[in-house]
């Protein structure tokens, strides 16, 4: 099979525990483009904490492509057109709140180029900003201080609390807002149906490519359901089992270049 497309979560799969593209495998992803592969980064985050790395492997020049809010924003990058965004609804975001509150966890979301929080000493909300490299404004008021519209709220909190709020939050806003996890400290609460796979359907679409012409890579429960959908679903090596049972291929870990693996194996031309 000749893969046209590789689409790549970020952290955990492209970045290594630094949040940095390895030399090795910055190199293989020029070489996949240089061979007219498009390259997508499909990623939680929000787009501003997307286009450094989108920068630093030229997607601009080789007609690459920005996945943000886990697929609730498509952006090309050859000209920053926005090709689909889905916006959340603000009538949700008080509960959102609430529910964050009762549970003693903190709520954030993004304002232009920073992040604003209940709380930005917190932990997680730190970590946040560290994968973005984006300032954290604390919004004491937070209901009343946000600017709409918003693509998605995080709810942050600790592994095994957090893992129930998701269930109790799933139930209830069940048919109104999609609820995950994108790692075991993250609640991802975005607009009703957007994930990997269907802003990844929808790009493809309008591309003339196949689902049988990508590779998806990736380690996390939000990168599950774009690992089901490609035509070679990837799992990073330090994903969990139960990621990994469902891809087609595991490759090594993000701190052994597996990206880069993935691109020799099954993209560069053997001699």
């Amino acid at each position: 099979m000749k893969y046209k497309m590789i689409v790549l979560d970020l952290d955990g799969t492209l970045t290594n525990n630094r949040k940095l593209i390895t030399p090795h495998t910055q190199q293989a992803l020029m070489l996949a483009q240089a061979a007219g592969v498009h390259v997508v980064l499909a990623s939680g985050r929000p787009t501003y904490g997307i286009v450094p790395l989108a920068e630093e492997l030229k997607l601009k020049e080789n007609n690459g492509y920005i996945l943000a809010f886990n697929g609730g924003k498509i952006i090309d990058c050859t000209n920053n057109n926005v090709l689909f965004e889905q916006k959340l609804d603000e009538q949700l975001v008080p509960l959102l709140y609430q529910e964050a509150k009762k549970a003693n966890m903190e709520i954030l979301t993004y304002q232009g180029e920073g992040i604003a929080a209940t709380n930005k000493d917190d932990k997680y909300v730190q970590h946040e900003a560290f994968i973005n490299k984006m300032p954290v404004m604390q919004y004491d008021d937070f209901l009343h201080q946000l600017v709409y519209p918003i693509n998605k709220c995080l709810i942050v909190g600790d592994p095994t609390p957090l893992h129930e709020l998701e269930l109790r939050l799933s139930k209830e806003l069940e048919g109104r807002m999609d609820v995950y996890r994108s790692a075991d400290f993250f609640l991802e609460c975005v607009p009703l149906g957007i994930d990997k796979a269907r802003s990844l359907n929808r790009l493809i679409s309008s591309l003339g490519i196949s689902r049988e012409e990508v590779i998806a890579c990736g380690d996390g429960y939000n990168d599950l359901s774009m690992i089901r959908f490609a035509g070679l679903g990837v799992a990073m090596a330090n994903a969990a089992e139960d990621i990994q049972k469902e891809a087609d291929f595991v490759t090594l870990s993000n701190e052994e270049d597996g990206v880069a693996h993935v691109i020799e194996r099954f993209i560069l031309p053997t001699e």
